[in-house]
């Protein structure tokens, strides 16, 4: 996204073949703010109930919960244009996790105005953010199974597949996609330590299957 992009053209990148009736563009405009978070600020806290859910604009969210034992998990990476804070903000319950963002970020706020106009009013929107969220949903349970029941490799490939749909890029001319990505992100998403995501990338350069340069991964479709 660009400083020019308005809140309906990325809800409409978000959802490709999506078109808001002429007459709602400029209305919803004027219904999503936008908000500027600092590095490291929390937008929302684990356990509080937001009044909104969220549009990524710019920067990176990083949507993150506290075990018992204090030990933090995440459970994604948000970039522009994804949507977060849906579950919370529609049931009124307290969120079940944190949303902080990453690096300086700006974020479209969808109060409950925009909310009923966007459900209600923009033909096929609300199942396409079904769609979307059930997505999400399912990778999210995939790195849930992996981290309880799959072997050090398995949680890798899973984590490793859940940023590159998040994130990838389309793929080359030779079949190459690639994400940014740290080793301290797939180690936190694989629920494995740094220097065994460490091993397992360069296994997987070896074997031809990932190419590796500083906070990139590319990996061949």
């Amino acid at each position: 996204m660009t400083a020019d992009t308005t809140a309906v053209q990325a809800l409409c990148a978000n959802f490709p073949g999506l078109t808001p009736p002429v007459a709602l563009a400029s209305r919803l405009d004027a219904l999503l703010p936008c908000r500027r978070l600092a590095a490291g600020q929390v937008l929302f806290a684990q356990g509080q109930a937001p009044n909104a859910c969220y549009m990524v604009e710019a920067g990176e969210i990083e949507a993150r919960f506290a075990a018992l034992d204090g030990r933090m998990s995440v459970l994604e990476h948000v970039r522009a244009p994804r949507l977060f804070g849906l579950a919370a903000f529609v049931t009124g319950k307290p969120s079940r996790y944190e949303a902080a963002a990453v690096a300086d970020s700006r974020v479209w706020v969808i109060g409950a105005p925009a909310y009923r106009v966007l459900m209600d009013d923009w033909p096929g929107f609300a199942r396409a953010l079904m769609r979307e969220f059930a997505e999400r949903f399912e990778g999210n349970l995939r790195l849930l199974e992996a981290a309880r029941h799959l072997s050090a490799p398995e949680r890798f490939a899973v984590a490793l597949r859940q940023l590159a749909t998040e994130r990838a890029g389309p793929p080359d001319a030779e079949g190459w996609r690639e994400l940014k990505a740290t080793q301290a992100e797939l180690a936190r998403l694989a629920h494995l330590s740094r220097q065994t995501v460490n091993q397992l990338l360069r296994a997987g350069q070896a074997e031809g299957g990932l190419r590796l340069r500083y906070g990139r991964i590319a990996l061949r479709v």
